[in-house]
């Protein structure tokens, strides 16, 4: 394929002689045609500074070109690397693209180093830029331990950032632990080094998350540091006590809150020095602080500063200046201001710069005996060091070479000769950088060629430029000639521009430009020309633009827009809104010409837009549409012309009539214009055409009429407001019949048999038949024969069927009109083919390249043009899977096909299951059907990931474990290695808590989980993994059961880990008819004092409150109402005033019927005086049996029989007395509910708070990452007292966040 180059105009010739432009030896817009004899070139390397992913295989490019193929070999380090030895190094076929496979196995840290390529055939050699590999890193934040701020409002204050080191360079940012970005301002921004910095505090900055953060974009990795807790006080805060026992070290500074002058943060000192490299980006920066905020200014003391080049970035804080060079060092100065004062600071800029070329060198192409020579220009600072090698060789160490002279920074080559022929590498090299660049002396001898394919066709608008190509390639270097049409004339220089590369260009291309051009190109090996043709086509017009228009709501409008286009080109009209596309509404309508709208509302204030393009140009015109209300009352009714009437025919001529019309009422809006329309009652009734518009100051018309037509005319008047109704329709005048016009047009000739050829095409309407007895003359003979034409007459139809044709032969078709008049003009001819068969010849040298697990590359030959008889609709390929590998079992599925449209001879096959056995062939289609199928080929694909596990099951829950259990994937795609389980917590506000992750071995299927928190909901991830990956996962959720028998105060003693921010949660209430206990769990900094606040269900009274003595977990309430809704809450004292959710519970029912007041009913009264008289009797007879030594056992079975439900409370603390968890304890019946959210209980529990308070076998870290490794495979590990149930707060979680 040609290179070409952007066209250079050469200066004008005041000669009139005819010009031959001679080429400069050095072939810099010219390729070696790739069929040709040619050193290597190298086409595609890695970059020199390669940073690579460890997590995945690392590939390092070398792509070359050359005649012959060139081989390729690699150093690391400075020598030879041998590739097959090391088992994970291989080499792309046909390439030197290295491919090192550390997925599986292997480090990336073991093949650092520096690469390079060599690429080598027996012209020469060419290689690669020195290619430094190194795996990226994103470590870990150092762990360190960080003390509130208190800061006194006003004052400065920098929040270090220093991120770890990574590569390259993380990106730096502050959010909360919300993820979000911290806001800045002139007073608050992040700098340069990550630090953020505040000229002065206020209260509103006091917040316990300032978190740095890194992105490490190589790796898609995002490390946090330790959150920054900022307190800031105001003097008004502290009291006189407070402030005199505080003394000045307890806050960051020790200057109170005072206006003060701007001093600089950073840079310090007044003078600094930044050195950057040429073409980088300059970043400078100042930040200040002080009271008011102060502003930053710069300048530029030794000039100004680049206006295009100059951003600012950070409010003004920081200065970038992009592309910056060697003119750009100076001195520049930041100046931060405020009502006080002012401070400045200098920054000494140097500019350095790495090599970089004035003038690369250039492949040289030279015939045996000639001259040339190879330049290399570089420039730097400090200035580069130039050195040449020869085939990867240093020149001085290379085979000495007699046509071969050097002179610094250029070679000389004189009477080259065939042996010449070398690759040069010239390497300009400074402390800052090198530059490679190889550039090969090919000696040829090679008489000229056109690479411009011949005879192509070029259209241009006139007074346009046109540009005709003519690329070449010879050696010696060929001298071009143009010349114009067939005498022959030589084209000069005064009024054509001859561009290097073999491009003719006429600036101002004129009608009489149109003609073939030839190109000749010779050198004295020999000649060659090409033909090239110009048509010149006239420009697309508007002649009639659409009009400004004011039109009522509710109203209808019409724009026109005419348009004049060459008749060779194709118009497209399209109508624009304000710039978009119409609304897609049924009141916009587009007929011919005219944009119409209907209804017309506010929404349709716009302007519209013409736009009429060919493939060669594009015009347009617009005009404004301005909707306006009704006119009050009295004001004059603008509307729709009345519809015109009293049409008359008169002046009755064979192709003409004149119409003539009485307009309608204008009713206050004048007629514009007339639209008339015809009806043809012959051909089509009732169907009106539109034939012509006058305009509105018209009332005839002749009109232009064509043969044996019906006619009626009827006519439209139009205003600014609208169409009229059409007018009455005139009086029929039919005209004379004549022969024909056209011709039927979409002819085709197309075979339905092997051996017939069928012609249709697409009749005539009865408009355009001209006249009586409409017939059609199908005429064909074949296109390579001398055959005469052979033609048949048949009726008014659409088909025709030639039979006894050979198979698959090009015919000439032509079909004409006639009528009992007589015939139409000499019809169009076109190629049709006799009927196809089945193609004969299988596609050869089929080869599958499977590409991943689930896509493979098919290629193939094509076959012989002549056995596919008919025309090639593509290539289609039939592959199955025969059977699985993973099981080994063959399996026949039924066929897949893909088809390949047209001549291809590769093709995807998509879709693949991974790790299967395929087997497919290749078949040429064409218009008749499928030919064979070509040699089965068999292929495998590897592993990919698996599907999701068949099912998972959670049974047999307990208070702190669950069971797993499960089915490997239906679709494992591979050999399973193992399974991830990873679940998380799910709180009563469907909070999701820590994620734990697990492996499981490959062969288990079931699996216990253990040491789990009681009542609680958990969410399983479960993913199965083979050595490609691991695949989806299956969810499922399950909940621990719950001590009925209530909730035990935890041990004394047992620590936790406390999340950063305290929290209660888990409020549960075992209560009675009177009386409830309160139980919670809490999460944060000891010797915290609790109350609890309770308050009847759904009552809008205050809530009561109690204080909670000590730091203990429970707490009994009293004097509550029996079978009553109540609502609890507790909370903490002090300042950190956390409270928990609401719980609700219900007390019991009364023991006795209390409720009902019946006291004023007169039965009731006398039945409860008979019972009380009862019972005086009663006493008395007891107390005569007792004075007789009798014993009555009330008082021994009351005492034997106590209920535990209501024994003694203690008054000092309010809680429950003697408080038991034993054996035969008994559950409340209205004490805490079960939760409706799945919670399985589990009844006669003996477990308590103790047991609960021991978490997952693993811990958490200092900043809060989980460590340690979860196994469900042991029953039961010892409980520690350090360990917590709980997970750390999302603060800490994300330390470590990917």
């Amino acid at each position: 394929m040609p290179f070409k180059i952007m066209p250079q105009k050469k200066s004008l010739s005041v000669l009139r002689t005819p010009l031959i432009l001679f080429l400069c030896q050095v072939m810099s817009a010219l390729e070696v045609p790739l069929d040709l004899v040619q050193p290597p070139t190298i086409t595609r390397q890695s970059p020199k500074d390669y940073i690579i992913d460890p997590r995945e295989n690392i590939e390092i490019q070398c792509e070359a070109k050359g005649k012959p193929p060139p081989s390729f070999s690699w150093t690391r380090n400075g020598t030879h690397f041998d590739i097959d030895k090391d088992p994970l190094v291989k080499m792309l076929p046909n390439s030197g693209t290295l491919v090192i496979s550390i997925i599986i196995e292997g480090k990336a840290e073991t093949y650092e180093g520096v690469y390079q390529c060599t690429a080598r055939n027996e012209r020469g050699a060419a290689i690669s830029n020195n290619i430094v590999i190194r795996p990226s890193r994103s470590p870990l934040w150092t762990k360190e331990k960080l003390e509130q701020i208190t800061i006194l409002k006003g004052q400065s204050l920098v929040l270090p950032c220093r991120p770890p080191l990574g590569l390259p360079p993380p990106i730096i940012f502050w959010m909360d632990n919300s993820f979000q970005r911290l806001p800045q301002s002139e007073r608050v921004s992040q700098g340069l080094n990550g630090d953020l910095y505040f000229s002065n505090v206020l209260p509103e900055d006091t917040r316990e998350d300032y978190i740095c953060y890194a992105r490490f974009n190589h790796t898609q990795t995002i490390q946090q540091k330790q959150p920054i807790s900022v307190k800031v006080h105001s003097m008004d805060e502290l009291n006189d006590t407070i402030t005199a026992n505080l003394s000045d070290s307890e806050f960051y500074g020790a200057k109170s809150y005072i206006e003060r002058p701007p001093k600089l943060l950073t840079p310090e000192g007044r003078t600094s020095h930044k050195e950057e490299l040429r073409e980088n980006v300059l970043s400078l920066e100042c930040i200040a602080e002080g009271l008011p905020t102060p502003s930053i200014n710069w300048t530029k003391e030794d000039g100004e500063l680049p206006i295009n080049r100059t951003f600012y970035k950070n409010f003004k804080k920081t200065l970038n200046i992009v592309h910056v060079s060697e003119a750009d060092s100076g001195r520049y100065k930041c100046t931060a201001r405020n009502s006080l004062g002012f401070v400045e600071h200098t920054i000494s800029v140097t500019v350095k710069a790495a090599p970089y070329w004035i003038t690369a060198p250039r492949n040289l192409v030279l015939s045996p005996g000639e001259d040339g020579t190879l330049i290399c220009r570089a420039n730097g600072n400090p200035k580069p060091i130039i050195s040449w090698l020869t085939n990867g060789v240093p020149i001085e160490m290379a085979p000495d070479d007699p046509s071969r002279k050097i002179d610094g920074d250029t070679i000389l080559f004189s009477d080259v000769q065939e042996s010449s022929s070398a690759v040069y590498q010239c390497n300009a090299s400074n402390e800052y950088g090198y530059l490679l660049a190889n550039a090969f002396v090919n000696v040829l001898a090679e008489p000229p060629r056109i690479l411009t394919e011949a005879n192509l066709r070029y259209q241009v608008i006139t007074d346009r430029p046109a540009m005709l190509d003519c690329a070449f390639f010879g050696s010696p270097i060929p001298t071009i000639e143009w010349f114009k049409g067939t005498k022959g004339s030589v084209l000069q220089e005064n009024i054509y521009v001859f561009h290097d590369n073999g491009t003719l260009e006429i600036p101002v291309a004129q009608k009489d430009s149109a003609d073939t051009y030839t190109c000749v190109v010779r050198n004295k090996l020999g000649m060659v020309k090409n033909d090239v043709h110009l048509e010149v086509k006239d420009p697309t017009r508007i002649i009639k633009e659409p009009e400004y228009k004011v039109v009522q709501r509710g109203g209808r409008v019409s724009f026109e827009c005419k348009v004049k286009h060459d008749p060779t080109l194709i118009a497209t009209l399209t109508w624009l809104k304000d710039n978009g596309e119409l609304p897609n509404d049924g009141r916009f309508s587009i007929d011919n010409d005219h944009l119409v709208i209907m209804n017309i509302s506010d929404e349709d204030d716009a302007t519209y837009t013409c736009v009429a393009n060919t493939s060669l140009d594009i015009v347009s015109a617009s005009a404004m549409l301005r909707v306006v209300g009704k006119t009050p009352t009295p004001a004059p009714v603008y509307d729709r012309p009345n519809s015109p009437f009293d049409l008359e025919l008169t002046s009755l001529l064979e192709r003409s009539v004149q119409l003539s019309w009485t307009p309608g009422e204008e009713n206050n809006s004048p007629i514009t214009e007339f639209i008339i329309e015809y009806e043809d009652a012959f051909h089509e009734p009732g169907i009106w055409h539109h034939q012509t518009d006058v305009p509105g100051t018209q009332t005839t018309a002749e009109l232009k009429l064509s043969p044996y037509v019906k006619y009626s005319f009827r006519v439209i008047a139009v205003n600014s407001i609208g169409r009229s109704q059409p007018s009455e329709a005139s009086s029929y005048y039919m005209t004379k019949a004549a022969e024909p016009e056209k011709n039927p047009t979409a002819v085709e000739g197309i075979g339905s048999e092997p051996d017939n050829l069928v012609i249709t095409w697409q009749p005539l309407k009865g408009f355009d038949s001209n006249g009586p007895g409409l017939q059609y003359k199908v005429s064909w003979r074949q296109k390579d024969g001398d055959d005469e034409w052979t033609s048949v007459v048949v009726a008014n139809v659409s088909k025709y069927i030639v039979s006894g044709t050979p198979t698959f032969v090009p015919y000439l078709v032509k079909v004409q009109a006639l009528n009992n008049v007589g015939f139409a003009p000499e019809p169009g001819i076109i190629i049709g083919h006799s009927g196809e068969d089945l193609p004969m010849v299988a596609p050869s040298n089929v080869r599958v390249n499977v590409v991943n697990s689930t896509l493979a590359e098919v290629h193939w030959e094509p076959v012989p043009p002549k056995s596919i008889r008919g025309h090639l609709k593509g290539y289609r390929i039939y592959y199955w899977k025969v059977k699985n590998s993973s099981k080994r079992n063959r399996r026949h599925v039924e066929k897949k096909i893909l088809t390949f449209n047209g001549n291809k001879t590769h093709g995807m096959l998509p879709g693949l299951e991974p790790f299967s056995h395929y087997t497919l062939n290749v078949r040429v289609v064409n218009g008749k059907g499928e030919g064979p199928a070509s040699v089965d080929q068999v292929f495998n694909t590897p592993e990919g990931v698996p599907g999701a596990p068949l099912f998972l099951k959670i049974v047999n829950p307990t208070l702190d474990s669950l069971t797993l259990e499960w089915d490997p994937p239906s679709h494992p795609n591979g050999i399973l290695t193992a399974y991830t389980l990873k679940f998380q917590p799910i709180n009563s506000t469907h909070e999701l808590g820590p994620l734990v992750d697990l492996k499981i071995p490959a062969n288990m299927t079931s699996l216990i989980l253990r040491n789990l928190s009681y009542s609680t909901r958990y969410k399983f991830y479960f993913y199965a993994q083979t050595s490609a990956g691991t695949g989806s996962p299956i969810t499922e959720e399950a909940v621990t059961t719950v001590d009925e028998a209530g909730v035990r105060p935890p041990a004394v003693g047992a620590d936790k880990v406390r999340p950063v921010n305290p929290r209660i949660r888990n409020v549960t209430a075992a209560a009675a008819d009177t009386y409830a206990n309160i139980s919670w769990e809490y999460e944060g900094p000891d010797h915290v004092h609790f109350y609890v606040q309770y308050g009847v269900s759904g009552s809008k009274e205050e809530w009561r409150k109690d204080i909670v003595n000590g730091s203990r977990s429970f707490f009994g309430l009293k004097g509550l109402l029996p079978g009553t809704s109540y609502k609890v809450r507790v909370g903490a004292e002090g300042d950190s005033g956390f409270v928990s959710s609401e719980a609700v519970f219900e007390t019991g029912p009364a023991m006795a019927s209390r409720q009902v007041d019946i006291a004023t009913q007169g039965w009731f009264i006398g039945l409860m005086c008979a019972v009380a008289l009862l019972i005086l009797i009663l006493l008395i007879v007891c107390f005569i049996r007792r004075n007789k030594g009798g014993k009555y056992p009330v008082k021994e079975k009351e005492d034997a029989h106590a209920d535990p439900e209501i024994q003694p409370m203690k008054e000092d603390d309010g809680t429950f007395g003697e408080y038991s968890d034993a054996e035969d304890h008994k559950p409340l019946k209205k004490g805490s509910r079960t939760p409706s959210d799945r919670t399985v209980k589990k009844e006669d529990s003996d477990d308590s708070l103790v047991d609960y308070g021991e978490g997952v076998n693993g811990q958490f870290n200092e900043d809060g990452s989980f460590i340690g490794q979860y196994s469900g495979k042991k029953e039961k590990e010892p409980a520690e007292g350090n360990e917590s149930s709980e997970a750390p707060s999302p603060v800490n979680a994300m330390n470590s966040f990917v």
